[in-house]
């Protein structure tokens, strides 16, 4: 199977899957707009293949609206093309309501209605018009496909920019003023109910007066667009109105509708008492009537049959020949031998068309019998066309006989013939110009929703952007606000360092080893001279139990008074035998201090131990 084919198939896969699991119809779309709208959305979704597409969509249920989305354009605004509104309000619209007479309703139908505007526009037109009866006698029925576009038409909300398009003046009457949106008129509102409606498979609205279709033709095929216009020509009363889309025309559809503004595309219904009848009118040949028996007269009478351009004979009353015209010679090949035999047993009595039974008919009927369009072959080859006509001839409701009469109309066809062909020529090139025209309709739409899609997403961005430039804003101001704490940390600790350095300067300055401790007897501060005299550097024993510490003071028994001193907030001084780092035995004298915070609650924090090694007795 060639690859072009092989790809159509698939593609009419997924339109019967979507038709099946989804009741969406597409397959009267137009197939080139189609497939461009549905592999726009696989591109996004990064799939390539119309097969794996459907299992996605099996795959991903949410995937079907977003597809929807794509497909159905839903490009609209209130009074598009504002000029064919404006005829329709100042031309179409009273026209219906003259027509309706005081009491009758009004029943307007807007397919494809998208998100509601066009329906609200013709309800604003109306309601000019009508006044205090709009709630009384109009009704118009909002249609689409898309039910996510009905649920934002049902809402009536649109924001100013949808608005642009709608005077000042109705602006001002027709809409109220909601937050950031303009909310349709609520009692107005109520004359317009929106509907889900499939126009190639659901059963048309009935009675409607105005019906209003605009640029939703242009997506489907010729079949499915005839059909949907039959559907219309029956839903529209005898005096109803079509109004179509600037790119969609009636050129192969005159039986239904008639043209009422061709530039505004409005149209009328053509009704089977209204259809203009086509007929071809032929030149009749005259009863040549009865004037007195004259010789003169005679003469020129024959003269004259005998001249006619047209082949004429004559057979009497009797089915005998009585007269041949020159041209009927030429023609049939006949003589003047021929006068007075029996017409039957001519060749011309039933070549090139039956004439005996025609005879018989006008002798019976007493009327003239028309026969159209009979073809022979002249003595070239070539084909000729004859009307053939039998006029009785009568004389005081006696028949004489019967005038056989063959007007040539070869050139009359053959010309009818070049012209149904240039007709035809021109009905093709004007349905390709059509579809070329809807096919630009479309891109341009698509063009134009895209363009929505980007100023939407434009718009997302910019406010993402607005959000991060806000963000980096505080973060600056945090990182400022930081950088001023760091600041003052570094100088806070710079002030500790000295008071620091300070103080261990201070008890590196003190003769007596000191070893400062928390409330449990942790090591704390440790100077130079407890180094020297125990062996321990400070940092290997700060942070430590003092009880825990291996050097030559009996720490464990220095415990007890040591938690005794700092239960009772007060100085201790006690002497202790112990042993320093040389190994050599030393007398001490322990002076204990509590360490009190400088708050002003006095709290005891911990315990200062003074020791000093007392000079041995001589």
């Amino acid at each position: 199977m060639p690859e072009t084919q092989l790809l159509d198939s698939k593609f009419e896969s997924l339109l019967d899957y979507l038709k099946r699991t989804r009741a969406f119809d597409f397959t009267g779309y137009k197939r080139s707009s189609l497939m461009r709208r549905v592999t726009q959305r696989m591109a996004q979704v990064d799939v390539d293949d119309y097969m794996d597409y459907i299992d996605y969509l099996e795959v991903h249920p949410d995937e079907f609206q977003s597809l929807f989305n794509t497909i159905l354009i839903n490009v609209t605004s209130f009074f598009r093309d504002e000029s064919a509104w404006e005829f329709l309000s100042q031309e179409i619209v009273p026209r219906i309501i003259s027509s309706k007479g005081n009491l009758e309703p009004i029943r307007v139908w807007c397919a494809g209605v998208a998100s509601g505007e066009e329906a609200y526009s013709i309800a604003i037109i109306f309601a000019e018009h009508l006044q205090d009866q709009t709630a009384s006698r109009l009704k118009i029925y909002a249609t689409d496909i898309d039910d996510e576009a009905l649920a934002q038409a049902r809402q009536a909300l649109y924001s100013e920019a949808r608005l642009k398009s709608v005077s000042r003046e109705y602006r001002d009457k027709y809409f109220v003023h909601s937050g950031s949106h303009y909310a349709f008129q609520a009692d107005l509102r109520r004359q317009v109910i929106f509907g889900r409606h499939d126009l190639v498979q659901d059963a048309p609205i009935s009675h409607i007066d105005l019906l209003i279709c605009r640029n939703t033709l242009m997506y489907f095929n010729a079949e499915t667009q005839s059909k949907i216009l039959e559907r219309f020509h029956y839903a529209l009363n005898d005096h109803g109105y079509l109004f179509l889309g600037k790119a969609e025309m009636l050129l192969s559809y005159s039986s239904l509708f008639y043209q009422v503004d061709q530039k505004h595309r409005i149209f009328g219904k053509l009704t089977k008492d209204g259809a203009r009848e086509r007929v071809e009118s032929l030149a009749q040949a005259g009863d040549p009537g009865a004037t007195p028996p004259l010789d003169g007269h005679l003469k020129m009478r024959e003269i004259a049959f005998d001249s006619a351009l047209v082949p004429q004979m004559i057979v009497d009353a009797k089915g005998r020949v009585a007269l041949i015209n020159d041209a009927a010679k030429s023609y049939f090949g006949l003589f003047l031998t021929d006068i007075g035999r029996p017409f039957q047993d001519l060749e011309v009595s039933y070549r090139p068309v039956e004439l005996r039974s025609l005879i018989e008919q006008v002798h019976r009927e007493g009327r003239r019998v028309k026969v159209s369009n009979v073809t022979r072959r002249d003595a070239d080859g070539r084909i000729q066309y004859f009307n053939v006509e039998l006029m009785p001839l009568q004389t005081e409701g006696n028949l004489l006989g019967v005038s056989i009469a063959f007007v040539d109309v070869t050139n009359f066809q053959q010309v009818r013939g070049e012209l149904e062909r240039a007709n035809q020529e021109l009905e093709t090139a004007n349905e390709e110009l059509q579809s070329a025209h809807e096919e630009l309709e479309t891109t341009n739409e698509e063009l134009q929703s895209t363009n929505e899609e980007l100023e939407t997403t434009n718009e997302e961005l910019q406010s993402t952007n607005e959000e991060l430039e806000t963000l980096n804003e505080e973060l600056q101001s945090t990182n400022e606000e930081l950088e001023a704490t760091n600041t003052e940390l570094r100088t806070l600790a710079e002030e500790l360092h000295r008071s620091n350095s300070f103080l261990v300067a201070i008890l590196s300055s003190l003769q007596s080893a000191v070893v400062v401790m928390d409330k449990q007897l942790r090591v704390v501060q440790w100077n130079s001279r407890a180094e020297e005299l125990w062996g321990l550097r400070s940092d290997e024993v700060r942070g430590m139990l003092l009880e825990e510490l291996d050097i030559g003071l009996p720490v464990k028994d220095l415990k007890e008074p040591l938690l005794k001193a700092i239960g009772d907030g007060g100085n201790a001084e006690f002497d202790v035998n112990a042993i320093n780092r040389r190994g050599k035995a030393i007398k001490c004298k322990i002076r204990l201090s509590a360490l009190v915070s400088g708050d002003k609650e006095t709290k005891i924090e911990g315990l200062i131990m003074a020791i000093d090694e007392m000079p041995r007795k001589a």
